[in-house]
């Protein structure tokens, strides 16, 4: 594994890794500059930075014994050749000596993570993603990028393996692992309840090694995303951790609906009403009648 990560490291000093190195870097910074939170995390890479356009306080880049031997300044980081793209400074995130498999955060305690060409170089990409959803908050978002294994770069990849079988050529893409493809990481995705919120491809031009041969293809960049878009070089995506709400069921004795008490008809109130006690019981008396007891006394 360490010889994979230091060839790919090797790989993007190369004219076509320098070439997919910026399209990555355009696609980073467009996908977190917009991404609220406190806590994000780099895993892998450190030849990109990926969270050089976000704001968040606290931002880290994780990386395993190799990757810290990359790091610039370091005996085994090689010096960039003239035209490269700048390296990230090492100073502006801090560093943590971590595998992907085994992070070092407590759960649903970071924002956003980023993971550069990491699920190809671990050795088990399904660890590592079961990994990000246990620290990722819910509504946290992961961004990927990864290389295509549907693309005109992967097919010279496995004609220059057969060609090696035969004694002969040399390998165009590093050999770092297994290439996943854009649908079965979104199935991957699906089954941990993340949803896939955009999806892109890139770096349409041929498998070429030279920079002048690469400038002068770069109209295909234009075409690809109108012709033939899924077999960009690269992919790109960012997917949301969806956590569904849990309703209480309760008893069905508790939802029944309850009786209502019967009313008495305002016609009929009246008569169903007894006299009380301090209603009198002498009938009194008719209008116009004589009072003979008054008479007598008169």
């Amino acid at each position: 594994m360490s010889d994979q990560i230091i060839s790919l490291h090797h790989w993007f000093d190369s004219p076509p890794g320098r070439y997919l190195l910026a399209w990555e870097q355009e696609r980073f910074d467009e996908a977190v500059v917009d991404i609220f939170g406190y806590h994000g995390l780099q895993i892998g890479i450190p030849m990109l930075d990926g969270l050089r356009a976000n704001r968040m306080p606290h931002q880290w880049l994780a990386l395993g014994e190799e990757g810290m031997a990359l790091l610039p300044g370091t005996r085994a980081a090689s010096p960039s050749p003239p035209g490269a793209a700048p390296v990230p400074d090492p100073l502006r995130l801090l560093a943590l000596l971590a595998d992907p498999v085994a992070l070092p955060f407590a759960d649903n305690s970071l924002d956003l993570i980023v993971l550069p060409h990491t699920l190809e170089q671990s050795v088990d990409p399904h660890a590592a993603l079961r990994e990000v959803e246990r620290v990722l908050v819910p509504e946290g978002r992961v961004v990927i990028s990864g290389l295509n294994p549907v693309s005109l770069w992967a097919l010279r990849q496995h004609r220059a393996r057969l060609y090696q079988r035969l004694g002969r050529g040399r390998l165009y893409l590093p050999d770092a692992g297994e290439f996943i493809g854009y649908r079965r990481l979104r199935d991957w995705l699906r089954l941990l309840n993340f949803e896939v919120e955009s999806a892109r491809f890139g770096c349409y031009r041929p498998a070429v090694r030279s920079s002048h041969w690469l400038e002068r293809f770069a109209w295909m960049d234009r075409l690809g995303d109108q012709w033939w878009p899924i077999l960009g070089a690269a992919y790109f995506l960012v997917a949301v951790k969806r956590v569904h709400g849990m309703r209480l069921l309760e008893p069905a004795w508790r939802t029944a609906p309850q009786r209502a008490a019967a009313s008495v008809p305002v016609a009929h109130r009246g008569a169903s009403q007894k006299p009380s006690h301090r209603t009198s019981l002498v009938p009194t008396r008719a209008p116009g009648a004589t009072d003979r007891t008054h008479r007598k006394k008169v």
